[in-house]
């Protein structure tokens, strides 16, 4: 297996992002993990959701807790002032990925306010007193070139020890499901772009990820069909699987995370389930 050392074994993260976002998927992602499968979630420091998150994660200690970096459609931890270029008056960033992506990466002037902004975010997750499983970022920013340099450059003062290399196999989630062509073909190119050019300075500070990460072409379609078509073509070593499991929005998500058939599916196949903590 490459970066982490062969294994002939499966392993697998299975992770709740937006955490924190809301009472919905807090609730979600504590009874995915009490009910169901899931062992790891990611943490949003700026939503209103946030002390009812850390009050949960700290009941259910089992569960590793990550900061969800957030630099696109949420809030900041830093006040508008000190970042005017990021957000508007009441702290909002952007809700367009490819205009911020386009400005964060052109515009010179907005990489200390992304310095100070990201910084301020990990200090905001050191705050909580939980232990840092992982890192990863909103709508995947956190492999953006400009980002990416920040977090690596800084990565020890920042203690981050793991971090999610976004990548899906193209071939396998056609294979799982059909439609949203353009989407699939547009996204795994993107990221198999953006997860080549991580995997050295990743490599070189020994900071462990996952060989593959599904769910990345299902967008927001991680539902128990998925999963159960996903289990069996489960590759050898270390992958992550995640979704965005919620009481309302993606309920189907959440069943998913519990469906006895899942659960029976993985035990069936030898399958362990791991937090990135355990790479």
């Amino acid at each position: 297996m490459p970066d982490n050392g062969p294994s002939l074994s499966r392993r697998l993260i299975v992770n709740a992002d937006d955490f924190g976002l809301s009472h919905s998927v807090n609730h979600a992602v504590v009874r995915a993990h009490r009910e169901g499968i899931l062992t790891s979630a990611s943490l949003m420091v700026n939503e209103s959701g946030l002390d009812e998150a850390v009050k949960l994660a700290k009941e259910n200690p089992k569960l590793g807790i990550g900061l969800h970096l957030t630099l696109l459609h949420g809030h900041s931890s830093l006040p508008p002032e000190k970042i005017p270029g990021l957000v508007n008056e009441q702290g909002e960033f952007s809700n367009s990925p490819v205009s911020a992506g386009i400005k964060y990466f052109f515009d010179d002037d907005l990489r200390e306010q992304l310095h100070a902004e990201i910084h301020a975010q990990f200090e905001k997750f050191r705050a909580t007193g939980l232990p840092l499983d992982h890192v990863n970022g909103h709508l995947h920013l956190h492999l953006h070139p400009v980002i990416f340099k920040i977090l690596m450059e800084d990565a020890e003062k920042l203690g981050i020890r793991h971090f999610r290399l976004t990548r899906d196999c193209l071939a396998r989630s056609r294979k799982m499901s059909s439609g949203h062509l353009f989407y699939k073909v547009f996204h795994a190119a993107i990221y198999e772009w953006l997860s080549s050019r991580a995997r050295e300075p990743l490599h070189q500070k020994n900071i462990k990820h996952a060989q593959i990460t599904f769910g990345l072409l299902q967008d927001s379609r991680v539902n128990e069909d998925y999963v159960l078509k996903l289990l069996p073509e489960l590759p050898s070593g270390d992958s992550e699987l995640y979704s965005h499991p919620s009481l309302d929005k993606f309920k189907h998500e959440f069943a998913a995370l519990i469906s006895p058939r899942v659960r029976e599916q993985i035990q069936k196949s030898g399958i362990t389930l791991i937090r990135y903590h355990d790479l």
